[in-house]
């Protein structure tokens, strides 16, 4: 393999209600400590009404908007940011519609914007996610992890990735 290929992370029906139903909410919180605020005057309220958009925002930063695979790693691509996998040490890549089936949420957003952070099911342990459908997951195994992403096209990008790790071992 040379070059970059590109995957987008297209959101899954479920990630498109919980986002949208989370904004709804958040907005409304919003509003609603603003009003009290207006009525009251006291600080505290005020306080109240900048937590619902910055829940938002860092949502929004580390939500997952696609992967590129290149010769010598995974990027999940962030909003104004990167996160970089490398393939040394990348040990095998496996599709998996069901890798992210019973998951408990250890630290992180578990379906606003995106499944990111740290989550826990007896089928695979431990494991880190960038995702957003997980219809689409491909499981990347290191030695001490195990790391879950959705690109659009997994089977394209499960080749592709276990081609660039047979070309590393060559």
């Amino acid at each position: 393999m040379n070059g970059t290929t590109e995957f987008k992370a297209p959101w899954s029906i479920a990630l498109k209600r919980v986002s949208t139903m989370a904004c709804v909410v958040l907005a409304s919180s919003t509003v609603g400590a603003l009003a009290a605020w207006r009525m009251t005057g006291a600080a505290e309220i005020l306080l109240v009404a900048v937590l619902p958009p910055l829940v938002l925002l860092l949502s929004a930063l580390f939500m997952v908007k696609g992967y590129v695979l290149t010769d010598d790693q995974i990027v999940v691509k962030r909003l104004g940011w990167m996160t970089r996998l490398p393939l040394d040490g990348l040990k095998s890549v496996a599709g998996d519609q069901e890798a992210m089936d019973r998951s408990l949420k250890l630290f992180g957003s578990g379906g606003v914007l995106s499944y990111t952070g740290l989550f826990w099911n007896r089928k695979i342990g431990r494991y880190r996610a960038f995702a957003t459908d997980p219809s689409r997951s491909v499981v990347l195994s290191y030695p001490n992890r195990k790391i879950v992403i959705t690109p659009d096209d997994p089977q394209r990008f499960i080749v592709r990735a276990r081609g660039a790790l047979k070309n590393r071992a060559a």
